[in-house]
């Protein structure tokens, strides 16, 4: 084992030097929330030494009170946000001072802009933590010891926010982390008891452990009459007062609790810099007692997509921190969620095993999973659409995800779906077009028994599809589903209120019912057409299951279809490009006998042209469906002698 030594110089992180020089610019319009991510970051060392000591007291040191403390010296120009949490190592140091151990942090670095509102708001998602110490400081210094280490194995850290940082191992008497900032000269407004006292009410009232600050000293009583003033004066003794409420938020009566503490909560625990979409804040009792409180932010974390990151939703026990992001008590579709559940059933020592079989935690997983879906509900019903609108452009994808998971609650899910849709075919952007499931049904026709939709690669894709022609001309809505999950989604969802999906590119499709003389037209064309088809048949050989006449198109001259069960081309698409190795799917070629080009087929002499139409005529099935052809080449040439002859 190599051993570190004890005092060295090391490069941040190139993306930690990124991400400081961007804050310094971008949020100092919001410098003071520096003291509130300094506090959280206090506070969660605490939880984890009350944690941790739940098993092995003797980290407490024979201290077993924990707090965070306030201090400054307006001489030094230093303010020192100091906790008797649990503390770091050296390595752990390395490891979250360092660097950004977070998986992401390239991509959400390149969103950022030259726009230093918008960065602020995409800071705000990522999470500035120990780095917004540098918005008001040139310098900071970190003083810190794990618990139960010795008391030589205390490290300093010191950094001027310029690309490097130095460590020193030094001897340090208490365990826990102290933070020392040296403010810039124009920053010494927090320098100040009021000031700081002020922004601690502010920001961080809701913390569960105890703020101290010093108390200012009591002005000395003039001297009565008659007695002399005493030369010497008595010592001061040092006084400190808690400043914030030190109660967890969560424990009391929602009839005390102010909206602005709500939502100072919320942002200790996301890190976010603006206001919840909505909120929750419930006791449950019965077999089973525990709080809830939820929160769903207005914009996704940076992460969202990291499936396997731990989100979320903080545990306690007894008001004891356990463990974050626990998918044993919300699933990864929830992932969004935000907040905290308080059980007073499960045991302290609980561990991601016990989680996983224990029937109180069953318990208050369906608990928190109905209520998050609750907090959805009561968005998607509000009078204000444009909320929910802006929650679906959010989480809409995630939320998909709950109906491939999710069985109990696959119906709930469902009526909180949105899609886009035919219905407003307008320039606008597709997420302002969505409707749900039960709009749909409602505008139904009235012999219509289907819901239909279409599956395209994009949203331009799906609504230029050939197969909407027939829909379009009969007024009757098709949903245009382009998001990658929509086929595994829909492959979960084969009915809505009794009402059956239908892919209008599957199965044979027949929009006229009974209509006899439509019939009579039908039979015609086909004996019309009858040996072209066989002829297209054989000439396409293997290429296609089949040859038909279509009944779906009206401006097209021909499309793919499909069986009613058969996979999707745009799902084996997808499943190829994930490495799947499938078999070869073949469709069937429609043709459109009132388009000219099939017209021409018909009329066709020469056996190499009518070969060159054919396969013209299924290339272009394809690419209208956003396939890619095998031979480009082949269906250049073809093209061209056709156009030239």
């Amino acid at each position: 084992m190599t051993t570190a030594p004890e005092k060295e110089t090391r490069q941040f992180q190139t993306e930690v030097r990124q991400l400081l020089d961007l804050m310094i610019h971008s949020l100092y319009s919001n410098k003071e929330i520096f003291l509130r991510e300094l506090i959280s970051n206090a506070s969660d060392a605490a939880d984890k030494l009350r944690f941790e000591a739940l098993s092995d007291d003797k980290l407490y040191e024979g201290v077993s009170e924990i707090d965070v403390r306030i201090t400054f010296d307006k001489e030094a120009g230093t303010l020192t946000i100091a906790d008797s949490g649990i503390g770091m190592t050296r390595d752990e140091v390395v490891a979250n001072i360092g660097t950004i151990a977070q998986s992401g942090t390239k991509e959400f670095l390149k969103n950022l802009s030259s726009d230093e509102a918008e960065n602020a708001h995409l800071i705000g998602q990522f999470g500035v933590g120990f780095y917004s110490s540098f918005i008001v400081a040139d310098r900071v210094a970190l003083i810190t010891r794990r618990a139960g280490t010795e008391k030589d194995q205390g490290v300093h850290w010191e950094s001027a926010g310029d690309g490097s940082y130095t460590l020193e191992t030094v001897e340090k008497e208490s365990r826990g982390t102290e933070v020392v900032l040296y403010l810039r000269e124009d920053e010494q407004e927090f320098l100040d008891n009021w000031r700081l006292k002020n922004l601690v009410q502010k920001f961080s009232d809701h913390i569960s452990w105890p703020i101290l600050m010093e108390k200012p000293p009591e002005p000395a009583a003039e001297p009565e009459e008659g007695e002399e003033a005493k030369e010497e004066e008595a010592e001061v003794l040092l006084e400190w007062e808690t400043v914030n409420k030190a109660s967890a938020l969560w424990t009391r009566s929602k009839s005390e609790i102010e909206e602005e503490e709500y939502t100072a909560f919320y942002k200790h625990i996301s890190h976010d810099f603006e206001e919840p979409l909505s909120h929750l804040h419930v006791r449950l009792e019965g077999n089973y007692d525990y709080t809830l409180l939820l929160y769903i932010p207005k914009r996704p974390p940076f992460d969202l997509w990291d499936r396997d990151r731990k989100h979320g939703v903080k545990l306690f026990v007894k008001r004891v921190f356990i463990m974050e992001g626990a998918e044993e008590l919300l699933p990864r579709y929830l992932r969004f969620m935000r907040g905290v559940v308080d059980s007073s059933d499960l045991p302290l020592n609980v561990s991601r095993e016990i989680l996983q079989q224990d029937k109180a935690v069953q318990a208050i997983k369906k608990g928190l999973v109905s209520k998050s879906l609750s907090m959805v509900e009561s968005l998607a019903k509000a009078e204000d659409g444009e909320k929910y609108q802006g929650f679906w452009d959010t989480f809409g994808l995630v939320l998909k995800e709950g109906v491939i998971e999710d069985m109990t609650n696959k119906e709930r899910l469902a009526k909180l779906l949105r899609f886009a849709s035919t219905q407003n075919e307008s320039g606008e952007k597709p997420e302002a077009q969505t409707v749900s499931l039960a709009d749909y049904v409602s505008r139904m026709k009235e012999d219509q028994d289907k819901i239909y939709y279409v599956f395209g690669e994009s949203h331009s894709g799906a609504a230029h599809s050939p197969h909407l022609e027939i829909f379009r001309k009969k007024g009757i809505e098709v949903l245009l589903l382009s998001d990658r999950i929509d086929e595994w989604l829909i492959s979960h969802l084969s009915e809505f209120e009794g009402k059956q999906l239908q892919a209008v590119s599957q199965g044979d499709l027949d929009l006229d019912g009974d209509d006899e003389k439509v019939k009579e037209e039908r039979k015609k064309k086909e004996d019309d057409f009858e040996g072209i088809v066989t002829k297209v048949k054989e000439t396409l050989g293997e290429s296609v299951k089949d040859v038909r006449l279509t009944y779906r198109l009206t401006d097209s001259p021909s499309c793919l279809v499909g069986d009613t069960n058969e996979m999707s081309a745009t799902m084996e698409r997808l499943l190829r490009e994930a490495g799947q190795n499938l078999p070869e799917t073949k469709r069937i070629l429609e043709l459109n006998p009132s388009h000219a080009l099939v017209v021409r087929l018909q009329n066709e002499k020469d056996d190499g042209r009518f070969g060159d139409l054919s396969n013209i005529l299924l290339d272009q099935a394809i690419l209208s469906e956003g396939g890619s052809l095998s031979d480009p080449t082949a269906f250049v040439k073809r093209l061209n002698s056709l156009l030239t002859t």
